[in-house]
């Protein structure tokens, strides 16, 4: 009986962690010209299309207190900037090429994803 409930509880396990790590699906938001996206425990939304050519404004509102999330990154577009508390921090970029770009926290915990079509 033992050996059952050990099968049982195993294979159950695998099912979870293969659905979780490979069958989740992550929305992505379209942007034209602005998109609010809050951090509170990572990035809401994480993946962003915006339009390529077009300036896009990306406003970042902390309410996470973590350290680790009071800076966001975007590396390709050279751009570090501090996020205040429960304030709104705007960013302005202007994809010049088409592509994935990411971007993270200061710590590179959490991560984020603009898609320039």
């Amino acid at each position: 009986m033992d050996k059952i409930i050990v099968l049982i509880f195993g294979s159950l396990s695998i099912i979870f962690t293969y659905w979780f790590f490979f069958m989740k699906k992550i929305n992505t938001v379209q942007a034209e010209g602005r998109v609010n996206i809050l951090v509170d425990g990572g990035y809401k939304p994480e993946r962003i299309s915006i339009p390529f050519g077009k300036t896009t404004k990306l406003v970042f509102e902390r309410k996470d207190r973590s350290p680790c999330l009071e800076e966001v990154i975007l590396a390709d577009f050279k751009v570090r900037k501090f996020l205040a508390l429960n304030e709104k921090t705007e960013i302005e970029i202007n994809p010049a090429k088409k592509g994935e770009f990411d971007f993270s926290c200061g710590m590179g915990m959490f991560h984020g994803k603009l898609i320039v079509k």
